[in-house]
């Protein structure tokens, strides 16, 4: 497979998966030219500014190409001939530009891939419904998109599901200055946008004497944040020249993993990501994260405030445990392929039928 051309399709900004994928794949040693869909900006915020129009666009199924990705994919196409074209939330791609490819490149194989819950309607637009059904393969994060009621009853030929992975070039433990410890040093951290249900949790650990901070978008809107709440209002972020987002997982004691219900996660990023910079993650408890790391010696897991707040205290009182299962962590990590090259490999097997190994999900 190493002389695989794999036309890249994503988020090109450098704390977007879409840089990830396409750093890993040239990493595993094969040929990859990347294009953004999306402008290049936002490096402060960890997104990209989009105008009031396309918002509204966005809003009503309608995804806006705005940087003439398009007519930019198939000219790519016809230059570089790839083996596979790998779209990452391809929300702004014509099925008409798919067609395109496929009849220009009859061998070609078209893989589409999202960390969202792409049967959600908010997630996806008319062009991503409407070509599903081109696409060789599509790889979801979610279990329920793989039920034949989801994905597969739009359009969809062959659903594949795959865990979160880490980025091992940017999610690893770090040495962390002075400067670094007073910028992001906390008992209990969580990084994360807001929603009630999280602030409710965090109001309830600081009204119990918890101090908790917070990074993230959406916590101007948190009504009455508790004292020992402190909230940053902003995100951090990973780029390059500054790994703020790994510098604040490696200062904080316990990280915290909230799931997005709306998305129906059973895992984050995060979920990955907190271990693999060695940090101690207390997360929600669900069947997924049964499955990546064991409780109480590789994760901590919660299913209700009492237990949180239990949990908070007693690993706050026990540094020895609390490490000891940080470092357990950062092992599976290292050592149960859970890293982004491992997976890209995996699901670049997947889309050429011919699979790496005994996955169960990719």
């Amino acid at each position: 497979m190493t002389s695989l051309r794999v036309l890249l399709v994503g988020d090109l900004n450098e704390f977007a998966k879409g840089y990830a994928e396409a750093r890993a794949m040239r990493a595993l040693g094969f040929d990859v030219k990347a294009l953004s869909h999306t402008v290049i900006s936002g490096a402060d915020r960890g997104h990209p500014e989009f105008s009031l129009g396309y918002r509204i666009a966005h809003k009503l199924g309608y995804e806006l190409d705005t940087v003439g990705i398009n007519r930019g994919l198939f000219d790519a196409a016809r230059e570089f001939e790839p083996d596979i074209a790998w779209i990452e939330k391809g929300n702004m791609i014509r099925p008409g530009t798919l067609k395109a490819l496929k009849k220009m490149r009859p061998g070609l194989r078209l893989a589409a891939y999202s960390d969202d819950d792409m049967y959600l309607a908010h997630n996806r637009s008319s062009h991503y419904t409407a070509g599903l059904r081109i696409y060789d393969c599509v790889f979801t994060t979610k279990a329920a998109n793989t039920e034949s009621a989801e994905l597969v009853s739009l359009g969809a030929r062959r659903v594949v599901l795959v865990d979160k992975a880490f980025d091992p070039r940017q999610h690893h433990p770090v040495s962390l200055s002075e400067s670094d410890r007073h910028a992001y040093s906390c008992d209990v951290g969580f990084i994360g946008s807001y929603e009630s249900e999280r602030g409710a949790a965090l109001n309830f650990l600081a009204a119990n004497g918890v101090s908790v901070r917070v990074w993230g978008n959406g916590w101007r809107d948190m009504p009455a944040p508790h004292p020992n709440l402190r909230l940053e209002l902003e995100p951090v972020v990973n780029t390059n020249a500054a790994p703020n987002y790994t510098k604040c997982i490696s200062a904080t004691r316990i990280n915290l993993g909230f799931l997005r219900k709306l998305n129906r996660d059973l895992h984050s990023d995060r979920s990955v990501e907190i271990p693999a910079c060695g940090g101690f993650m207390l997360a929600e408890r669900t069947t997924d994260h049964l499955r990546l790391f064991e409780e109480g010696r590789e994760a901590a897991y919660f299913e209700s405030p009492d237990e949180l707040l239990t949990k908070v205290r007693h690993y706050l009182a026990n540094d020895a445990e609390r490490r000891m299962i940080a470092a357990s962590g950062l092992g599976r990590c290292r050592t149960g392929g859970y890293d982004l090259d491992t997976r890209a490999q995996r699901m670049l097997s997947v889309v050429l039928d011919t699979p790496a190994g005994d996955e169960g999900a990719a």
